[in-house]
């Protein structure tokens, strides 16, 4: 074969993943509100996308409504409503609080009425709140102070401790909190640092851990609760033998307990009843962040008549209109070719990014009624009849790639009349059954198991193999190791310690 430049045409296939492909593909996997964080990024970026406010904006042409997804027909009801037959119930608006054991009924709303509640007196606000001149005040210089570990503890420091020795190891060992409270058991390095003798540093120590709140300044679990039984005054010498043999107690040695404290039965479980009332992390009190809720962003509600309606958080959805009339005007107003350019670019990529708002909100839709068909079982009767279901399931059904359904179950809640779950929550390996019929998803059993073990007896703790008998017999087909693994993640201990917790009280 001669070697020569030559030229060849061959045709071929690829899939290329282009900037407009990849943006949709991106916001199909974020949630609402990481949704609205990004577009108004873009609104920052493209002069020829604004913001619709809700109302009716003249000249717009273009429009990313909340609710695309259900708009392709024209009828809300009609692209969300499933009728899932008559057996289906059709509760009133309940709260959202997740409800494992089955008690939300068709009463609930009535049954759960808010009761009324006095109006508070808030003419006297004045005068509490730091005006004294009866100007309103600032509901935000209300609520921005927040007292830190730090302040409370250095403000005691300067209050309690004159020696300036003293107040400077003091002030290092509070730099040396973590946050629960604890410094580390070694002095030595403090010492060093300070240039002075350990013996002076523990001193030091013994005034601040008379500090409020108690047990802070501990250099261990034992010595934080000791500090904290002092400060009650219920110190003595069999509450100190119980605390330096902690880790017997998380053995449930009683037997063992009982010799080294030098008390009886009753005055074991007293005094480990008291030791549970005590605070393990003080520092924990001065901790003021606040939980962010979950914002769900998919609603379900039921239907007058059976079924339920399922429909997109329209709270949490941006809504982005391309302006038609400024691109008509900004182009006639263009000279240069860069310039024409510039705008069609930005033009495009408006017009994209609406788009792809509305496939995305379309795809949301589609995969989120699709799952409520599945699972109608576990929405009507609990989560003892949710059904296993995998990717593949969904995908099938609403004619899409599995990656497709993973991106949109990611990060998305689904806001149910029985709780606020994660979209993946309903997506569960299968447990086989013993008599041959359908399968029991795996979360369903862990509910089971955690039923059996709940209602056991303090005499006849549930072993193991006899939940695994007991569960058989139920038609669920499943190993010991499972059945241990399930009761693990569940953070539910053995039966002989279950016994032994039972049988002692503790």
């Amino acid at each position: 074969m001669a070697i020569a430049p030559r030229l060849d045409l061959r045709q071929s296939q690829t899939l290329v993943m282009t900037p407009q492909l990849q943006q949709a593909i991106k916001l199909l996997q974020l949630s609402n509100l990481e949704l609205t964080a990004y577009v108004e990024q873009e609104l920052q970026e493209n002069p020829l996308l604004e913001q619709d406010d809700g109302s009716d904006a003249a000249d717009a042409s273009t429009a990313e409504e909340p609710e695309p997804a259900v708009e392709i027909e024209g009828d809300l009801l009609a692209a969300t409503d499933i009728a899932l037959g008559d057996d289906a119930h059709a509760p009133d608006d309940t709260a959202l609080d997740v409800d494992y054991d089955n008690l939300w009924n068709n009463d609930s709303a009535a049954d759960g009425a808010m009761p009324d509640f006095p109006e508070p007196a808030f003419a006297e606000w004045g005068t509490r709140g730091g005006s004294f001149d009866g100007a309103e005040t600032d509901l935000d210089q209300v609520l921005a102070g927040h007292e830190t570990l730090r302040d409370h503890l250095t403000r005691q420091l300067g209050i309690e401790i004159d020696d300036p020795v003293d107040r400077v190891i003091g002030l290092l060992l509070i730099d040396q909190l973590d946050e629960a409270g604890y410094i580390p058991p070694d002095l030595d390095g403090v010492a060093a640092a300070l240039d002075c003798h350990t013996e002076r540093v523990e001193q030091a120590l013994a005034k601040l851990q008379e500090f409020d709140p108690p047990g802070i300044f501990a250099r261990s679990l034992g010595e934080c609760l000791a500090l904290q039984l002092r400060d009650r005054n219920r110190l003595d010498p069999a509450m100190q033998a119980l605390l330096d043999n902690l880790e017997l107690l998380a053995r449930r040695e009683i037997g063992t307990l009982l010799s080294l404290c030098g008390v009886d039965a009753e005055d074991l479980t007293d005094m480990v009843a008291e030791i549970r009332s005590l605070d393990p992390k003080p520092a924990l009190l001065f901790d003021h962040s606040v939980a962010q809720p979950v914002t769900p962003d998919i609603l379900m509600r039921p239907q007058p008549g059976g079924g339920w309606i399922i429909e997109l958080n329209n709270d949490t959805l941006p809504r982005v209109l391309v302006n038609n009339h400024y691109h008509a005007r900004v182009n006639r107003a263009a000279r240069s070719k860069e310039e024409k350019q510039y705008i069609n670019e930005h033009f495009q990529s408006a017009n994209w990014l609406v788009k792809s708002l509305h496939q995305r909100a379309t795809t949301i839709l589609k995969v989120a009624t699709e799952i409520v068909r599945q699972q109608d079982r576990f929405f009507a009767d609990g989560v003892h009849h949710l059904r296993p279901l995998v990717l593949r399931d969904i995908a099938h059904v609403i004619d899409m790639h599995e990656s497709t359904v993973s991106r949109v179950t990611s990060n998305k809640y689904l806001a149910t009349p029985r709780g606020i779950y994660e979209l993946k929550y309903f997506f569960t390996p299968a447990i086989g059954s013993s008599s041959g019929g359908a399968s029991h998803s795996a979360e369903s059993v862990r509910h089971r198991i955690k039923d059996l073990i709940d209602g056991e007896p303090a005499t006849r703790t549930l072993s193991d193999e006899k939940i695994v008998e007991l569960l058989r017999a139920e038609g669920i087909d499943i190993a010991r190791r499972t059945v241990a693994k399930y009761r693990e993640a569940m953070r539910i201990s053995s039966s002989v310690r279950r016994r032994r917790e039972k049988a002692g009280g503790l």
